[in-house]
């Protein structure tokens, strides 16, 4: 599987507008590109951040949808973004969220590491990380993204709600420091969403 994601900040009054138009007309016309799987959006409103994730079955038809929906994209996210960035990814564990209710949350963890390790990570989160989260109470699904060089990647993981959120916050910081150690990687930074929607495909 493969994933593009964007990243935007701006004022958080005028975040709304953009979500509208992300969760209906740019929803729509994703779903309409050939090789899409998926389409997740997540948001901070008190600080004016929104960060969305678009799922596909090649890297082909990850670039077909960009060159064909970029400009679209852009005018979707203003006047809201004043800054926004584009990232293409792999897919390598996914466990895709299952019956997201409203109120869902969201944290995303940005990883830098030395690409000899990439495997290294990937087999830990999916083989050591994977399965102690999914024993947490509130646990709805996760995913690591790594980048084309394998020098940068994403952990994301779904949470039923903000307080399983914020229960899981003192255990997961353990596995977070047990893991990167493992997995010879660094923690760049931690972020915490509110979920808009999200529908996140198993790889095949």
């Amino acid at each position: 599987m493969f994933v593009r994601t964007i990243y935007a900040t701006g004022d958080p009054a005028e975040l709304d507008g953009a979500v509208e138009g992300l969760s209906t007309e740019g929803r729509k016309l994703l779903s309409e590109q050939p090789g899409f799987r998926g389409f997740g959006l997540v948001v901070d409103r008190e600080l004016g951040k929104l960060a969305a994730a678009s799922w596909w079955e090649t890297a082909e038809a990850r670039t077909a949808s960009d060159e064909k929906l970029r400009g679209r994209r852009e005018q979707l996210v203003t006047p809201f973004a004043r800054t926004l960035a584009t990232d293409n990814w792999e897919g390598v564990v996914a466990r895709p969220p299952k019956d997201l209710a409203a109120g869902a949350w969201f944290r995303m963890i940005r990883l830098e590491l030395d690409p000899s390790a990439a495997g290294l990570l990937a087999e830990t989160f999916e083989k050591t990380a994977l399965p102690k989260l999914q024993a947490m109470p509130g646990f709805a699904g996760g995913s690591l993204l790594l980048n084309e060089a394998r020098d940068r990647g994403v952990v994301g993981v779904f949470w039923a709600d903000r307080n399983a959120l914020a229960a899981s916050r003192a255990a997961v910081a353990s596995l977070r420091g047990e893991t990167t150690a493992k997995a010879r990687v660094v923690t760049r930074s931690l972020e915490e969403f509110e979920v808009v929607f999200a529908s996140v495909p198993q790889p095949s």
